[in-house]
């Protein structure tokens, strides 16, 4: 994940556990990115690493919805191929799949979905 992502991903779980600290735990991040040498790269597949998964779970099911899974995108980021494959493919087993690119974005998301 890039620093900048990386700063917007701690202010959001950050903003997240001071609002909803009753269930702060369900609310993870998904360490799916990243440099990493061969070796541990082969390890992480190995042990079912997937590329494209999201950034954050949020673990509530919520009005008909599983829960939710969270990427986190700078303004001009996008979403590659296989992170377009997985949101389909949770968007299809019922889970919401939202792309954040601002706290305030995340914190409109979050408050719409645990209303």
């Amino acid at each position: 994940m890039k620093n900048e992502e990386s700063k917007l991903q701690s202010a959001c779980v950050q903003w997240f556990r001071l609002q909803y600290p009753s269930v702060a735990r369900l609310l993870f991040a998904i360490p799916n990115g990243g440099n990493r040498n061969a070796a541990t790269g082969a390890i992480l597949k190995r042990e079912g690493v997937v590329p494209g998964v999201a950034d954050l779970m949020l673990a509530i099911p919520n009005r008909g919805e599983m829960g939710m899974f969270i990427e986190m995108k700078t303004p001009t980021g996008r979403q590659s191929r296989s992170q377009a494959q997985f949101m389909l493919a949770v968007s299809e087993q019922g889970y919401r799949y939202r792309i954040v690119r601002t706290l305030d974005e995340f914190i409109e998301t979050i408050k719409e979905y645990m209303a």
